[in-house]
């Protein structure tokens, strides 16, 4: 959180005339960006590759069809927006405003000075328009959507030139289960600097809105843990809870053998669930989320493979409901009942396919095909790329980002740190014990080891 609290000390312009080059040269197809921020070139590649948003915009669009939200979003909106009020005399006095966003970066509610309010209204920085990055650009609200952490955006970091006068900075706050945006909170200055007291405040008023959605998350985790306990009693199959996000919360002996994940251990708090390492099982549970949020009579089944057989294994998934509000399901092994999810629970929402990996080195942003990526691997709270280039840091701020991304494309999750690419795979090593390590290139003599629980999917994958 260091660089909240210097928020403070940026300009109004960064860098002055040398990130506006490099946004001329950046918006006419280059893609070196000497003297940009990591975040901000991350951002505007996503701007011209992904959104393909018009840096000539003048303003922002009105918002589209409101998103579904549970009746707990609308809580943390209420307590976003008595953050806001709460700081908008400070953003008064320095000719600034404070707005609330949801997920999808509509302007919920705004406050401030009053001169500045109506100069924002002519470019819709007003409720009911979208500030998202697919629909504004590079901006404090929707990059903070898309990025973990404060961000501020300053003058010709805006993607759309005609926002360049804007200083912006934004923090989302996030659904403690999925990782997924719920709202956001967001501070702008015209033509000046952001008080000093900016980051700092934008990161504590985040921290005691997720701290409410933490405890919640914990009490759901004890009933999901309770409801289990209850349908094991009556039931033989395999059996497992799952959350929303498809992490295990508990499972028994046999269904935690079958996802690779301790055996009768409750994880109540969110924070150290276990991820199954299943792929297939993670997207049909996201799918029923949806179909449950719709209908909380809706039970489904489909098939899976895991970690013990060749052969896929057919599940039933269950929605488990507190007090009307989705909390997770049950997974039974072995049971076909409700109706059959489609062959990929990703395909009612078709995605883009990557044609390239963005790596960072120092300030340049390197656009790798997908061939010259040997393999991903975490470490800390970064991801770093092994390329034809050499080792460089992603653009991805997660290594199950990066995953969920290229899973389509060729690319394997092999080890809970490692991604690699399957067409770059020279040699397998087995060990006396039985286990595998991938020698990823001759040269560099790269290896990457297999966890015990993925090693039936690369198997499959490298048809051994």
């Amino acid at each position: 959180m260091k660089d909240a609290h210097r928020f403070g000390r940026r300009a109004a312009n960064p860098g002055g005339g040398a990130v506006f080059e490099a946004w001329e040269r950046f918006v006419q197809g280059e893609d070196q960006v000497p003297g940009v921020r990591p975040v901000v070139a991350i951002s505007w590649h996503r701007c011209r590759e992904q959104y393909r948003v018009d840096p000539h915009l003048t303003e922002a669009p009105v918002a589209a069809a409101e998103r579904d939200h549970t009746p707990e979003h609308d809580v943390v909106f209420a307590e976003l927006g008595f953050r806001a009020a709460s700081v908008a005399h400070e953003m008064g006095s320095v000719s600034g405003v404070v707005t609330v966003t949801d997920a999808t970066g509509r302007i919920l509610g705004e406050w401030g000075d009053q001169a500045t309010l109506a100069r924002a209204s002519d470019f819709n920085l007003a409720p009911w328009f979208s500030w998202s990055e697919c629909a504004a650009g590079t901006n404090g609200m929707g990059t903070a959507l898309e990025a973990h952490g404060p961000v501020l955006i300053s003058g010709a970091e805006h993607w759309c030139q005609a926002f360049h006068n804007w200083v912006s900075a934004g923090i989302a706050v996030r659904d403690v289960v999925t990782g997924e945006p719920i709202g956001g909170l967001n501070l702008s200055c015209w033509r000046s600097q952001l008080p000093p007291s900016a980051g700092g405040w934008l990161a504590g008023a985040v921290a005691k809105t997720q701290r409410a959605l933490k405890r919640r998350a914990r009490d759901s985790g004890a009933e999901l843990v309770a409801t289990y306990t209850q349908a094991r009693a009556r039931s033989g199959a395999p059996l497992a809870a799952v959350d929303t996000a498809g992490k295990a919360v508990i499972a028994d002996e046999t269904a935690s053998v079958l996802m690779g994940v301790p055996a009768s251990t409750p994880a109540f708090d969110s924070t150290l669930r276990w991820n199954p390492g299943l792929p297939e099982l993670i997207g049909a549970v996201r799918y029923a989320t949806k179909q449950a949020a719709h209908n909380p009579d809706w039970v489904g089944s489909t098939q899976t493979f895991t970690h013990l057989a060749d052969s896929p294994t057919s599940i039933s998934i269950r929605p488990v409901f507190s007090s009307a509000h989705l909390i997770g399901h049950l997974v039974s092994f072995g049971v076909s009942e409700g109706v059959q999810l489609p062959q990929a629970a990703d395909a009612v929402r078709p995605r883009m396919q990557p044609r390239r990996v963005v790596g960072m080195r120092e300030n340049r942003m390197v656009l790798l095909p997908l061939r010259e990526v040997s393999f991903a691997e975490s470490e800390g709270n970064d991801v770093w790329l092994s390329t034809a280039q050499g080792r460089m840091r992603a653009a991805s701020p997660s290594l199950d980002k990066l995953d969920t991304e290229l899973a389509d494309v060729g690319f394997l999750r092999v080890h809970r740190r490692y991604v690699v690419n399957l067409s770059r795979i020279r040699e397998i090593e087995r060990g006396q014990k039985g286990e595998l390590q991938l020698v990823m290139d001759y040269r560099a003599n790269e290896m990457v080891p297999v966890s015990r629980r993925n090693a039936p999917a690369v198997r499959r994958a490298l048809d051994i």
